[in-house]
């Protein structure tokens, strides 16, 4: 069976609260942990009316606190926004707390617009730096030699598991120069996710972190009883897709019967295009989907995601990908 995991943005649904996202967020953590998930992984985004997972790392311990043997970590820490220490220091003391639990997933984007990146005082430096500051993080979290006059504490001598998050080939050449496991956002940035895969596999160098590739799959799950109740749940993302896309984010909107008349049909497409890696409808209609990109990606392990406004729709649906994957 490949391991599955599970990707949460704590969506903020339209009517409810940031209160209300946080709440069913540790709600579907703790099933999440029941239903054989291998990792619950928070989201780093900043300004967005619709995720509550800015401070990703106080989520991910108020979640490790509230399981016992599920993997929590951050998909991901958008490193351009921190200085490596203190994400070693933070990551670092979430393994203390949890030891063998937390994996820390890296970016190189902001998770937000301009003007908000500047409020978070990034260099803005377009992530030039991102290699470098990979490296100093893993360097952090390694065992330290005495003679060194920067150490991260607690952090030092955890080796907090890194990934490389990414959505281009910068992503995927860089996890294979250094060794590290790659996860690919191929649930809204699907384009180039062939050619990335390609080029990690064949350019893998083997590291103390890794002796070979190991690549995780994101795919979005809108599982219900039929179809039809299936597709409907996948509205509220395309909405969300679209208004994010026009500049007007907000709350995660409720569903609706007719999307052609929530979107411009002209952008309909492309909406649908970047939710490409989806599987949407009932059970066997989603174990289907699932199936053929296991076929055609061979992922070592795949994550899985996916925006429903209605939080008891969202954990069947995830109750019945966890079921489908056990079966595969």
């Amino acid at each position: 069976m490949t391991p599955f995991s599970l990707l949460d943005l704590a969506p903020i649904a339209e009517g409810a609260s940031a209160a209300d996202a946080l709440a069913n967020m540790s709600d579907l953590a703790t099933r999440a942990e029941a239903w054989g998930y291998n990792r619950f992984w928070l989201a780093e985004h900043h300004n967005m009316p619709g995720i509550a997972s800015a401070a990703t790392a106080v989520l991910i311990a108020h979640v490790a606190a509230g399981t016992k043997r599920i993997r929590v970590g951050a998909g991901g820490i958008m490193l351009p926004n921190h200085a490596p220490l203190m994400v070693a220091e933070q990551f670092g003391t979430l393994a203390t707390l949890h030891p063998d639990r937390i994996d820390l997933g890296l970016g190189r984007a902001p998770g937000t617009d301009m003007a908000t990146a500047r409020a978070l005082r990034r260099g803005l430096d377009q992530g030039e730096g991102f290699p470098r500051d990979v490296q100093e993080v893993i360097a952090y979290l390694d065992t330290s030699q005495p003679d060194e006059k920067v150490r991260a504490i607690p952090g030092s001598g955890t080796r907090v598991p890194v990934w490389i998050l990414g959505s281009s080939l910068y992503g995927a050449q860089l996890a294979a120069q250094l060794g590290l496991p790659y996860a690919f956002a191929s649930h809204f940035a699907p384009a180039a996710l062939d050619e990335a895969l390609a080029v990690y596999r064949q350019t893998f160098r083997p590291s103390p972190h890794l002796e070979k590739p190991y690549f995780m799959l994101a795919l979005n799950a809108f599982a219900a009883e039929t179809d039809e109740e299936g597709l409907y749940l996948k509205t509220s993302m395309q909405q969300a897709f679209a208004n994010l896309r026009t500049g007007r984010p907000g709350p995660l909107p409720r569903p609706v019967d007719k999307i052609s008349e929530r979107i411009d049909p002209a952008m309909l497409p492309a909406i649908d295009h970047a939710l490409s890696c989806t599987a949407a409808g009932s059970p066997e209609t989603v174990r289907r989907t699932i199936a053929d990109f296991l076929e055609r990606y061979r992922p070592d392990e795949v994550i899985l995601t996916g925006q429903i406004h209605d939080h008891r729709a969202r954990l069947r649906s995830f109750e019945i990908t966890a079921e489908v994957m056990h079966g595969l």
